[in-house]
């Protein structure tokens, strides 16, 4: 059983680093290759894992994210119009709650819900065995189980900020404005001049990043663990120190380019 309080050598941990970073590339050049779809298996299996994944967690996600943002929301109006700068209110809910916190939270759900559960399975004994079962049927295990589950990951996490994201703005233009449309015009001025060319770059950008991170590092750390009998302990917590390490990354990038 692998020692977890003894360090390894920086060549060692560089050396790891760096199959991981090659394999995290072959799976994703493998899940951008059309070719890769035209496997019955894969394609099954990523119609099931984008089912079993996306579609409980989407519902109860939503609603979560709909409570937490009408109490947000509701708080940063009212403050504002406490201090007379109702004209910032709607400005700092776009800015702070649609482009920040959204796509975080929605990442963080996949890997709790999603993709942190696939990797311990594919790097359990189960795991080997499907794979092994693929193999002898003729299919490649890492385009079978590696491409559908890191698909489905970044799959969940899109759908779930875009939705999140409209239920956001929705609530937001009601808690301000009311059930009423004479304001709809000004409030999608007023959203449009938030998402400028660059910040919804940025935005589409800083999700993806967060989308392929949630999802490539814990299949990739699940299948180098399967690889490396008695690591399966010491791959999980990399595998969680080195996800939320990028997923801090990209926040900083993202406040950095924003707001510098």
């Amino acid at each position: 059983m692998a020692d977890l309080t003894s360090p390894q050598p920086l060549g060692v941990r560089l050396r790891e680093t760096w199959a991981a970073m090659r394999l995290a590339a072959f799976v994703l050049v493998l899940a951008l290759t059309p070719s890769t779809y035209r496997d019955p298996a894969v394609r099954a299996a990523l119609a099931r894992q984008i089912a079993l994944g996306t579609g409980p967690l989407l519902a109860w996600f939503t609603v979560l994210v709909a409570v937490g943002s009408l109490v947000l929301i509701r708080i940063v109006v009212v403050t504002a119009a406490s201090y007379g700068l109702n004209r910032y209110a709607l400005d700092m809910v776009v800015r702070v709650l649609v482009l920040e916190l959204i796509p975080l939270i929605a990442a963080l759900a996949v890997a709790v819900r999603i993709t942190l559960p696939a990797g311990v399975v594919l790097a359990s004994a189960q795991g080997l065995a499907d794979r092994d079962a693929l193999r002898r049927h003729g299919h490649d295990p890492l385009a079978a189980e590696g491409v559908p589950h890191v698909v489905a990951g970044v799959f969940a996490v899109v759908a779930l900020a875009a939705v999140s994201c409209a239920v956001a703005l929705v609530l937001a233009y009601l808690v301000a404005h009311g059930f009423t449309p004479a304001a709809l015009d000004a409030y999608t001025r007023k959203v449009g001049q938030v998402f400028t060319p660059a910040l919804s770059l940025v935005f589409v950008l800083k999700t993806l990043a967060l989308s392929l991170t949630v999802s490539l590092v814990p299949v990739v750390s699940a299948l180098r663990a399967a690889s490396q009998p008695g690591s399966g302990t010491l791959a999980e917590v990399g595998s969680l120190v080195r996800m939320f390490l990028l997923i801090l990354l990209i926040e900083i990038g993202s406040l950095m380019v924003n707001y510098a």
